[in-house]
């Protein structure tokens, strides 16, 4: 296989400002790119931050030229870009948790969150998911944080070829060491390099708890995230090989 560089955006969301998490998501995506990235990851609703009680006045369409700056980015960088948004789908105006992706070549589409959880119904229709999307060769499969404790989920993505498993999440510290657990399970049970991008400081109302990572296809972790703060945990594949470093954003 091709060489693939990845990376995991431990992100702080500025609340329900979506100007300006755009304008620092791209701040990531040109730090990324000096790493030669190929696929960039941010955490769940990372555009709003985890404010779903404000999801209905949030919601974004992926034609809404607010985003048009993040595609043109992932186009100029030939990077794949997935960001989290409350996205919505349909006219009726269905609400759902996106995982926006801004492929290589200008390619705007989301996939959608199928396992709410906590409050999320109140505010949120469950999504379809999404098709698998092509980095470098490399068939990737993508998650949103509850999507991970259903082992159906990975089990599909694995059988639909992935290599690569993305999830874009919101974990507490309370939750965490049993997350990551299972994504490491994961990692080992369908020989998946998983990629986990967490936030890294407090959104709505929640004190998540960083450390976003990597694990190589037989379950190792190969680079870690500090607990708070903005970072890119990077990991890069060359010869059958993973090596994996953080940066630290501040």
């Amino acid at each position: 296989m091709s060489r693939i560089v990845i990376a995991a955006a431990q992100y702080c969301s500025v609340p329900c400002d979506i100007e300006k998490n755009v304008s620092l998501h791209r701040e990531f995506i040109a730090q990324a790119a000096e790493h030669q990235v190929n696929l960039l990851i941010f955490p769940e609703l990372s555009i709003t931050g985890y404010e779903i009680a404000q999801a209905p006045e949030l919601a974004l369409m992926l034609g809404d030229p607010r985003l048009t700056p993040l595609r043109d980015d992932a186009r100029r960088h030939k990077m794949t870009v997935v960001f989290g948004a409350p996205i919505i789908t349909d006219d009726q105006g269905t609400c759902c948790i996106g995982a926006v992706t801004c492929e290589a070549d200008g390619t705007l589409y989301a996939y959608t969150k199928q396992h709410l959880a906590g409050n999320e119904p109140h505010y949120f229709s469950q999504g379809e998911g999404g098709p698998l999307v092509n980095v470098q060769g490399y068939p990737v499969g993508l998650a949103i944080c509850a999507d991970v404790r259903v082992p159906s989920h990975p089990a599909q993505a694995a059988l639909s070829g992935a290599q690569i498993y993305t999830a874009s999440v919101l974990f507490s510290e309370e939750g965490y060491l049993e997350d990551t657990q299972t994504l490491e399970t994961y990692a080992r049970q369908h020989q998946m390099a998983v990629l986990m991008a967490n936030h890294g400081g407090h959104t709505g109302g929640w004190q998540p708890a960083g450390k976003s990572a990597i694990w190589a296809e037989g379950g190792h972790c190969i680079a870690r995230a500090p607990s708070h703060g903005n970072a890119l945990v990077v990991g890069t594949r060359h010869q059958n090989q993973w090596q994996g470093h953080v940066l630290s954003l501040g």
